[in-house]
């Protein structure tokens, strides 16, 4: 299948999971979903007792009828895992997964890191606004988002308005250890990248919180993580019907 890019694209428990009564999510239905979190504090800057560990029922509100949830949108830090847990998640569903930042690689023949240096970010953001204003006419789609798309004014709503959208989530240090040996990732090109993760988590998270669900992806596998998504997924879509 062709992409947004004009290239062919990939068609593919209950512990730290946290469910959002969001915009969209406005009329009972959504039930019988369990919650826990996990002890080492999975969500930075929420209440000391929702950093206990507990489990119970969390009762939400459902979808309205001006919510479709056609695709299933990723976001979350570098180094979380949206790209290898989109891929599974998009093989399990049958669904085409798409990554934004490979398709503004493709459209701009550049890297990431090459327009970070040559134009700036602000050109790279120009571009993810681009391409979520065009995923709105997709379907039955998988999308990775980067890092700092949710940020950009407006994105985090126009994905709403047609994927459920799940944040990742991982420690400040769990996101340096799996990111620490990449050269790709312009933002982190500072002396002291640690402090920096930190420093983009507190400006990013406010709005990582505004996604329909959050997963915790510490100390659990990619197929955890995955199976957990695809399950909050059909849970969504099925409120839907």
């Amino acid at each position: 299948m062709q992409g947004l890019d004009g290239q062919r694209e990939d068609k593919r428990g209950e512990d730290q999971v946290r469910l959002i009564t969001a915009p969209g999510l406005q009329q009972s239905g959504l039930k019988h979903c369990t919650e826990s979190y996990h002890t080492r504090g999975a969500f930075p800057s929420e209440p000391e007792n929702l950093r206990a560990k507990a489990s119970g029922i969390r009762y939400l509100d459902a979808m309205t009828a001006t919510r479709p949830i056609r695709n299933l949108a990723l976001i979350g830090f570098m180094g979380t895992g949206k790209s290898v847990v989109g891929r599974m998640a998009a093989e399990h569903l049958h669904f085409t997964f798409l990554d934004t930042d490979h398709v503004i690689e493709a459209r701009a023949g550049k890297s990431i890191s090459d327009m970070f240096e040559q134009e700036g970010e602000q050109a790279f953001r120009q571009w993810e606004r681009k391409i979520v204003e065009e995923l709105t006419h997709r379907a039955k789609t998988v999308i990775a988002t980067g890092g700092g798309l949710p940020v950009g004014e407006g994105n985090l709503a126009s994905l709403k308005t047609h994927a459920l959208v799940v944040c990742l989530w991982a420690s400040p240090e769990t996101i340096w250890e799996h990111v620490r040996t990449h050269s790709h990732r312009p933002l982190l090109n500072s002396g002291d990248p640690l402090t920096k993760i930190r420093e983009l988590l507190a400006v990013r998270g406010p709005f990582y919180r505004q996604a329909d669900v959050l997963v915790n992806t510490e100390q659990r596998s990619v197929r955890e993580v995955a199976q957990q998504v695809i399950h909050q997924f059909h849970f969504a879509q099925a409120a839907h019907r």
